[in-house]
């Protein structure tokens, strides 16, 4: 309980560790890939403007284009479970309005964003006559290195709060359920 006599979700987790069910465990699992392939898109999009030999920044684009792309369909199908599934069953014990689910919700639709905003910007990369200029890449690539920054920081509270989170307060028979889910996805 807080001070005031509400509850509070995180109270739930003493500092304890805990060990997660195995589709929790899944969910936190995919985190991995989707990590690495956030490091080297990253990585690419830092590079974006830095070299100048290079005029026309549209073939590197294109490449971040497909690393992007194949990312943010990865990430769908993660989100899809969490969104569709964990965080509506975790609701009906903390609410959804204000508090970890809203967080959660927020920073999913934060990086969806900053990975459509980039998409749409080098959606018609093959019908530009003029050449890419470094200035117009690099705030291309931005939209990239901002979706990674907040999924960083989403992963890390996923797996550390709202996992262990779902572990204490989901029945055996939504655990089950979910892992049903995972399964079918």
């Amino acid at each position: 309980m807080q001070p005031n006599g509400q509850f509070c979700p995180s109270s739930l987790l003493n500092g304890e560790p805990v060990e997660l069910c195995p589709p929790l465990a899944q969910l936190k699992l995919e985190h991995q890939p989707l990590s690495a392939q956030m490091d080297e898109f990253s990585a690419a999009a830092a590079l974006v403007g830095e070299d100048d030999q290079i005029q026309n920044w549209h073939e590197p684009m294109k490449r971040l284009r497909v690393q992007i792309k194949d990312f943010s369909e990865r990430l769908h199908r993660h989100s899809e479970v969490e969104e569709g599934f964990l965080f509506p069953m975790m609701a009906t014990y903390i609410g959804r309005d204000n508090g970890p689910i809203a967080v959660m919700e927020y920073e999913h639709d934060q990086a969806k964003e900053q990975l459509a905003l980039f998409l749409t910007a080098t959606d018609t990369l093959d019908e530009l006559s003029a050449p890419l200029a470094a200035e117009a890449a690099m705030k291309i690539a931005s939209h990239a290195i901002a979706a990674r920054q907040i999924l960083v920081s989403h992963f890390m509270k996923e797996e550390t709060i709202l996992f262990p989170m779902a572990e204490k307060l989901l029945s055996d028979a939504e655990k089950n359920q979910l892992a049903e889910i995972i399964l079918q996805s």
